[in-house]
């Protein structure tokens, strides 16, 4: 996230005093005043006058700090051939894995747990070292769009959709501003843009003037009723900068602020009380309700780098005592980009937590005391992902990411899922059916997936909601069935599929199947046919004595003798497919007829449907 300096990282950068010297001090500087890009480009003059693990370091703490991953594993290596502290292995594996060089990286982290075992990063770690084939293979939760509105070449990320259909983010797309001395980039602006929710299309972004300044703005977090909004800036809008800053660099720090809504401007901006020139808070989301207050901070009493805190909202402005939401979401490492849903479902961003690489989203249940779980790709990348919002009423999510080389905006459209429950039964009965098999097609009739009932003529499918899907049930001794699954947005549905016993398909002498028809002009098994086929083949399996003999029809139009051997290539069709569901080619045979036994014999007047029903398949039992 080479943009996100200001909003993300929250920085409080430490130089190691001892390491400085003259070589460095121009670098070192540029360092301390976070302009990355520049002191890098210092470190390298001094890089080639020789080998200086201090200026390695710094060269792989720049190139990480503005998300270079491939300069800063290069420097980070170079690094790390001398002994560094904990933290140094544990930013070089964030940056390997967002590399996708996951085995290296896991070298790096069993350095890192070695070093600090009673970091909660290292003890996540340790638990599960191999865990990303498993977080790789979970449930996808979301699909994922990039948004038409992003700027070509400047960042743009915290996307947040109001109820009014209203989505505010933040944007470095105005070109015409003063650049940003850390990543040579313009300072950040707070834009607006429309969503139709019937068409899924967004407005042209237009900045929102009202409360934009000179220096970084955005995000914002809105309250449900519209009327509030908080946002994040930075500390010089009120003439305040770090504490620990000199008159020769001041360094600005993070406030939240927050404004009203009046004649539909916004206004009335005002800082909020718990902001500090000892620390950085910005980040803001705010409950459904109003009363609580999430955002992100270093304030004391965080954990790691940066921690997400809570605070209690009293009235306008007025704000109890914040909270840290402690070890369940915060861990040694960064945790920022906090949302809150109206369901009270907390996303947040973060790489201490076990992720694919960089900054991961992940989610927890505070409604229900949950654990933090990692909401998976395609939201997940190897690279930094963060500023996830969901609008629960709309049912669209937003998030933002750098995985196409600038910071980003992004859908999340919801995978809405269907547990289905199936139960098999004896349609005569009403007893379950044990060891049942049951496929689930799609709509267009292709297999998906087959299972097998339990013991209790059960099994379940976990399927899309509002999609169309088949059941195709069968069971030795029963006719196969086929059902419509209906499509819903329940989270649980109950399916009951009855079967028939196969004793019911004998009459006169004949199985008695639904009519197979085929293409016309075509001998090839088709999905509908082959369904019948499998009733033949359950029957045939349940009475091993059984011998059939298949008489193929066709319609009559074409000559005669190209008929019969039409239909004598869809007899042996019919015959082959019998055999290739088990059942030994000596107790089936077939033979075509043309259309020496038309069904209808309508002359030349034959109509379609008519035509089909000459064009059919018969069984005879013959022993």
């Amino acid at each position: 996230m080479k943009q996100l300096c200001f909003t993300l990282t929250l920085l409080l950068t430490i130089i190691s005093v001892n390491a400085q010297n003259k070589d460095t001090e121009t670098a070192d500087k540029l360092f301390g005043r976070f302009e990355y890009v520049d002191a890098a480009k210092e470190y390298l003059k001094v890089a080639k006058k020789g080998k200086d693990p201090y200026v390695y370091k710094q060269l792989a703490e720049s190139y990480y700090n503005v998300f270079n991953t491939k300069e800063a594993i290069k420097w980070y290596a170079k690094a790390t051939e001398s002994k560094q502290d904990a933290e140094t292995y544990y930013r070089y594996a964030q940056m390997l894995k967002a590399e996708g060089e996951y085995e290296e990286a896991n070298k790096q982290m069993q350095k890192f747990a070695k070093m600090a075992p009673k970091d909660q990063r290292a003890v996540i770690f340790n638990q599960d070292p191999n865990y990303l084939p498993k977080l790789r293979n979970q449930e996808k939760l979301f699909d994922e769009r990039i948004l038409d509105i992003n700027d070509d070449k400047n960042a743009d990320f915290g996307a947040v959709l109001a109820n009014d259909n209203t989505l505010y983010f933040t944007s470095a797309r105005n070109t015409s501003r003063r650049k940003y001395g850390r990543n040579e980039e313009p300072y950040l602006d707070i834009y607006t843009a429309i969503y139709n929710e019937k068409t899924g299309s967004i407005s042209e972004p237009k900045p929102l003037t009202d409360i934009n300044t000179k220096w970084h703005d955005g995000p914002v977090a809105i309250t449900a009723d519209g009327k509030t909004m908080y946002f994040a800036s930075e500390s010089f809008v009120k003439g305040d900068f770090d504490k620990e800053s000199t008159m020769k660099q001041r360094t600005g720090l993070i406030y939240l602020f927050v404004a009203t809504k009046q004649d539909g401007k916004w206004g009335n901006v005002k800082p909020v009380s718990f902001n500090s020139n000892n620390w950085s808070t910005g980040n803001p989301t705010i409950s459904n309700d109003g009363k609580t207050l999430y955002f992100t901070s270093n304030r004391e009493g965080s954990i790691g780098d940066t921690d997400i805190w809570k605070v209690e909202v009293k009235g306008y402005n007025s704000f109890g005592e914040p909270e840290n939401l402690g070890t369940k979401v915060n861990t040694e490492g960064k945790e920022t980009f906090p949302y809150i849903t109206d369901d009270d479902k907390l996303y947040f961003s973060s790489n201490g937590h076990k992720g694919f690489g960089g900054l991961d989203i992940f989610m927890i249940d505070l409604a229900n005391d949950g654990e933090t779980m990692n909401v998976g790709a395609p939201v997940n990348s190897p690279q930094d992902d963060f500023s996830f919002s969901f609008n629960n009423t709309k049912n669209i999510g937003f998030f933002s990411s750098n995985r196409k080389d600038k910071d980003n905006m992004y859908l999340a459209i919801p995978v809405c899922g269907v547990e289905a429950i199936v139960t098999v039964k004896d349609i005569n009965t009403g007893n379950p059916l044990a060891s049942a098999k049951v496929a689930i097609l799609d709509d267009k009739q292709n297999v998906i997936e087959t299972r097998t009932t339990d013991e209790n003529g059960k099994l379940m499918y976990n399927v899309d909601c509002e999609r169309s899907y088949s059941l195709k049930t069968s069971a030795i001794g029963y006719e196969t069935s086929m059902l419509r699954l209906p499509k819903s947005r329940e989270s649980k549905i109950d399916i009951e599929a009855f079967l028939k016993p196969i004793g019911n398909l004998i009459v006169d002498g004949k199985v008695a199947l639904s009519d197979i028809y085929f293409e016309y002009n075509k001998s090839n098994m088709t999905p509908e046919a082959a369904f019948e086929l499998d009733k033949l083949v359950e029957a045939m399996k349940a009475d091993t004595n059984m011998v059939i003999m298949v008489k193929a029809h066709t319609d009559n139009r074409g000559s005669e003798e190209y008929n019969l051997n039409l239909s004598d290539l869809r007899a042996r069709a019919t015959v082959q497919y019998v055999i290739s569901k088990g059942i030994d080619k000596s107790r089936i045979s077939g033979k075509g007829y043309g259309e020496s036994e038309l069904k209808i014999d309508c002359g030349e007047n034959c109509t379609e449907e008519q035509h089909a029903i000459n064009r059919r398949t018969e069984f005879i039992i013959v022993q």
